[in-house]
């Protein structure tokens, strides 16, 4: 037997591959799979876009059609899940938005960049698309 037959190679074997998922991907990395899943998101539901945005500006009497679906429902889908929707695509659109704004200043100051400003802004991306939807997402509901 030769030497390199008797030295035994150590397995690597990736049966959990999830179950260090958390602790190993960094906050940027969360807003990049979110600025991905954002704009997937923005594209599936750009029909019902079209819809709300036809709906509204053909005549008084579609813009009341309109408003009545959020509170009521349209056929068999309730208003608030209509509401849901709506919510979902303005996150959509200001996650969107604001990840694809830091990724286009790193692109362009990559001088600039470190690890501490990666992590800043990343905090800084969620922290403004949660807080403007929730803002966003009161007046949708009536709140204000």
């Amino acid at each position: 037997m030769t030497e390199l037959e008797k030295k035994k190679r150590p397995e690597f074997r990736n049966i959990n591959v999830l179950e260090g998922l958390p602790h190993r991907l960094p906050i940027g990395g969360y807003v990049s799979i979110l600025h991905r899943i954002s704009g997937m998101l923005m594209f599936v539901l750009l029909p019902f876009v079209i819809w709300m945005l036809d709906t509204s500006l053909s005549s008084e009497f579609s813009f009341a059609k309109f408003k009545s679906v959020f509170t009521e429902g349209c056929g068999f889908i309730p208003g608030w899940f209509i509401t849901l929707v709506a919510l979902a695509i303005i996150w959509a659109y200001l996650h969107h938005l604001m990840a694809g704004l830091r990724h286009l200043f790193m692109d362009m100051n990559h001088n600039l960049v470190s690890k501490s400003f990666a992590k800043s802004s990343a905090i800084t991306v969620l922290t403004l698309s949660i807080g403007l939807t929730v803002i966003l997402g009161a007046k949708l509901f009536g709140l204000y």
